[in-house]
């Protein structure tokens, strides 16, 4: 029977493509009188490609910006400050994000998350999405002192809800660091499908988070027929 799940954060439940999209878009409108010599469009794309969706950190991003359009009048330093403190206010949510939530919660389901990423930083987008309230356990890798896809971080956040693995559900993006991980750890799986990946050993597939409540629907029915 099913008594947890477990989510990540970056693809998953938040639209992290949106996200950086509209960011860099408020921080180019916000900093224009230093930007200006750089035409907007060209600005965000060069970001986009330099970021790696989010597999390169913006310390190395913002350094490589400075140094292809001769940005003298602000510092890279700046730049990643101005990111760190502004990014939340561009978080966008998956559709249907709170509903599937409060239907998570409404069943008695304990909900945790395990994302990547530096502490505080991914703090501020879970509160910005307005989630933190929702989840019971929330591992963020920096703070933890290790990251997916050490199945060390799973288990931790199993033995925070006190659920075994065969109890609990993960849904991600990531077919090795959210699936594949989890599935080695003995939890079941669920992709949140991602066409920047050719496809996941996940034991379900979703494009919608609301798809989840007929997914827990059939493991309850399986476990009936047990």
């Amino acid at each position: 029977m099913i008594r947890a799940v477990l989510f990540d954060l970056d693809g998953t439940l938040l639209n992290r493509d949106l996200s950086v999209r509209k960011f860099i878009h408020d921080q180019y409108e916000r900093l224009l009188n230093v930007l200006v010599h750089i035409p907007k469009e060209e600005y965000v794309q060069r970001f986009i490609e330099l970021d790696y969706r989010g597999y390169v950190w913006k310390d190395k991003v913002y350094r490589q910006l400075v140094k292809e359009y001769a940005i003298n009048e602000i510092t890279w330093e700046e730049l990643l400050e101005d990111y760190l403190a502004n990014f939340r206010h561009s978080c966008v949510p998956f559709p249907n994000l709170i509903q599937i939530l409060e239907n998570l919660k409404g069943s008695g389901m304990s909900l945790g998350m395990i994302t990547n990423g530096k502490g505080q930083f991914q703090l501020d987008n879970i509160r910005a999405l307005g989630i933190a309230p929702y989840i019971d356990a929330i591992l963020i890798s920096e703070w933890e002192g290790i990251k997916k896809p050490n199945e060390q971080i799973f288990q931790r956040a199993l033995n925070k809800l006190s659920v075994r693995p065969e109890e609990s559900i993960f849904v991600g993006d990531h077919p090795e660091k959210d699936i594949a991980a989890a599935r080695n750890v003995g939890m079941r799986t669920v992709w949140k499908k991602d066409l920047h990946w050719e496809g996941s050993n996940a034991d379900y597939i979703i494009e919608d988070l609301i798809e989840l409540s007929n997914i827990l629907e059939m493991e309850e029915a399986e476990t009936n027929e047990r």
